[in-house]
C-alpha cells in the first residue's frame, strides 16, 4: 500500500464497519474480544496511524502547550526545562518560541502557536512588549492562559513571577553593609515590571538607611552585556563616580565587570558589584560576582503545574499569583566585611 492506511482500510479487509473498528480501537466493551484482537492486528501489520489532526478537532485538545519567551538565555531556558518537566508528567507536549525580544516576533509566534491548534499559552513577554492585544485575544478565545517571570498587571491572568522587589532590596542593603555609600543601578527597560520592581527594591533599601537617591546613578539599559558596559563606562567617567554598582542581570554585570577593569578599578576595593540571576558564569569569572538567585527550574514548573490547573478548573483563576522568594550569593567583587549570616558562596 503506497499511501498510509486508514480506518476505512482495516474495515473493508476485515469486512466490519467503520464505527466498530473505532469503537474497538477506544477499547469500547460492545466489542467482540475477537474482532478487537483482529482489528489490532491488521492495524499493526499495516503500520496504521490515528488521524491526531482530526482526533484533536473530535475532542478540542492536542496536548500541545505554547510557551512563548523573549529569549532562551540560561535563565529563560531552565524555566522552560522545569515546564516541560511537568508537562511530560501530564502528558503535554511544549511547543517553544522566542520573539528575541521582539513585539512583531511575539505576535507572529502567538499566530502560529495558534494555527497548531495548542491547548494553551505560558508566556513571558518581549522587553518591546507595551500592547497586549494579540495576548487578549487568547483570553477571548476563552484558551487557558499563564504568565510567567515578566509579569505584567496589564493582563488579567493567572501568573507566576519573582519576588524582584526583594531581590533588588537585598542586593542594595548588602552593599550598603559593605561600606559602599554611592551606588548606581544598572535597570531594565521602564517598561518591563521586573526592571521596574528591582529598581524600586533598590530605592527601598536607599530609603531605609536614609542614603537620598541621585537620578544620575540610575540608568535604563537592555538587558544586554555591550549596552552595560558602555552604561559603566558613562557612570565611572563621571567627576564623583559611584563606588558600587547593582546590575538587574548577571549579563549586564558581566559588561559592568569589563568596563570595571578596563579603567584599572579593582573590586570591591575600589568599586562593589552585584548582579541579579546567579547564572554559572558569575562564580567563575575573577573575581566572582555577588549575585540574586532565583529558582528558575522552580519557576517554571510551578508555571506549568498552574497552566494545568487552570486547564482542568472552569472557574476564573486570572486572580491566581504565585511568588518565589529569591536568595543573595555574596562572593568577592562585593565583600569588604566578613558576613555573620553565612551567605558567602
Amino acid at each position: 500500500m503506497d499511501r498510509p492506511a486508514t480506518i476505512k482500510d482495516i474495515a473493508r479487509q476485515l469486512n466490519i464497519s467503520i464505527s466498530t473498528v473505532s469503537r474497538a480501537m477506544r477499547n469500547a466493551p460492545d466489542v467482540n474480544p475477537e474482532t478487537r484482537k483482529a482489528v489490532m492486528a491488521l492495524s499493526e501489520e499495516l503500520n496504521y496511524l490515528p488521524n491526531k489532526l482530526a482526533l484533536s478537532f473530535k475532542q478540542r485538545s492536542t496536548h500541545n502547550i505554547g510557551v512563548i519567551v523573549p529569549n532562551l538565555d540560561y535563565v529563560i531556558a531552565t524555566m522552560v526545562k522545569g515546564i516541560d518537566e511537568v508537562a511530560l508528567e501530564a502528558g503535554y507536549t511544549v511547543m517553544v518560541c522566542q520573539s528575541n525580544e521582539s513585539f512583531g516576533r511575539e505576535i507572529v509566534n502567538t499566530r502560529r502557536l495558534l494555527d497548531s491548534l495548542v491547548d494553551g499559552f505560558i508566556i513571558s513577554v518581549s522587553s518591546e512588549t507595551k500592547v497586549f492585544d494579540h495576548i487578549r485575544k487568547i483570553q477571548e478565545n476563552h484558551m487557558p492562559m499563564v504568565v510567567f517571570d515578566r509579569v505584567t498587571s496589564a493582563l488579567s491572568a493567572p501568573s507566576v513571577g519573582l519576588d524582584n522587589m526583594d531581590g533588588g532590596f537585598q542586593a542594595t542593603e548588602h552593599l550598603i553593609e559593605q561600606g559602599f555609600k554611592r551606588i548606581a543601578i544598572l535597570a531594565g527597560p521602564k517598561n518591563l515590571s521586573i526592571s521596574n520592581d528591582r529598581m524600586e527594591g533598590y530605592l527601598k533599601a536607599l530609603k531605609k538607611h536614609r542614603i537620598k537617591p541621585d537620578n544620575d546613578l540610575i540608568i535604563h539599559c537592555d538587558f544586554n552585556q555591550d549596552y552595560a558596559f558602555v552604561a559603566t563606562q558613562e557612570l565611572l567617567a563621571m567627576k564623583k563616580r559611584p563606588d558600587a554598582i547593582f546590575t538587574i542581570s548577571d549579563r549586564m554585570a558581566i559588561g559592568a565587570m569589563l568596563a570595571i577593569k578596563q579603567k584599572g578599578l579593582s573590586m570591591p576595593q575600589d568599586i562593589g558589584l552585584v548582579g541579579f540571576n546567579n547564572e554559572p558564569v558569575v562564580s567563575l569569572v575573577s573575581p566572582a560576582i555577588s549575585s540574586v538567585e532565583q529558582p528558575a527550574f522552580e519557576l517554571g514548573k510551578m508555571a506549568a503545574k498552574l497552566f494545568i490547573e487552570t486547564i482542568h478548573n472552569n472557574g476564573d483563576m486570572s486572580h491566581v499569583r504565585e511568588v518565589l522568594k529569591p536568595k543573595l550569593y555574596v562572593r568577592e567583587s562585593s565583600l569588604r566585611i566578613p558576613e555573620k549570616n553565612g551567605r558567602l558562596r
